[in-house]
């Protein structure tokens, strides 16, 4: 049983603990947290484009796994394509509010390209580290995707905003 001095507790801004929120009643961290998400300003966006980045990388885990067996480069091609026509749909609805300033296959093209980038760019850092230091174990080759995809994940944020999604209003 709960002592009741504890239910009549007061957190940080006013808010009791140890009982259930009140309909109608404000949650001052959580409104507060996603209101800030909803805004355009660079930091929200970027929240938002993180999120979006997980939750396509999460499908490109599962693509490739199901299709593994057909081949390790099969399964990444089929991950990475199902992973990107994800990704820039979140991105042109959720990251950057453009669902109405940009279609669909704009959006598709254009940030495809880049992710397109991002793909030959890893596969030149793994094909330069084999042909510098040779066969190097799975959890190096795994460091350094990491790090050219954060690299490439950077710029490709800064393209879309400035450049795929901009603020100016266009629909092809």
């Amino acid at each position: 049983m709960t002592c009741p001095s504890l239910l009549r507790r007061t957190a940080v801004g006013g808010v009791r603990e140890g009982r259930l929120p009140v309909p109608g009643e404000p949650r001052r961290l959580g409104g507060a947290l996603r209101s800030r998400l909803q805004q355009d300003d660079a930091g929200a966006q970027f929240a938002r484009y993180v999120v979006v980045g997980a939750v396509s990388s999460g499908l490109y885990a599962l693509v490739f796994i199901a299709l593994e067996d057909v081949g390790a480069q099969p399964a990444n091609l089929a991950g990475a394509i199902a992973s990107t026509l994800l990704a820039n749909e979140l991105h042109r609805r959720l990251t950057f509010h453009a669902g109405q300033q940009v279609s669909w296959f704009t959006a598709q093209w254009e940030g495809g390209g880049l992710a397109g980038v991002g793909l030959v760019a890893t596969s030149l850092a793994l094909a330069g580290v084999h042909a510098l230091i040779g066969d190097v174990g799975t959890g190096l080759q795994l460091c350094l995707i990491a790090a050219v995809t954060g690299a490439i994940g950077l710029v490709r944020f800064v393209a879309l905003r400035s450049w795929v999604f901009s603020p100016a209003t266009r629909q092809d």
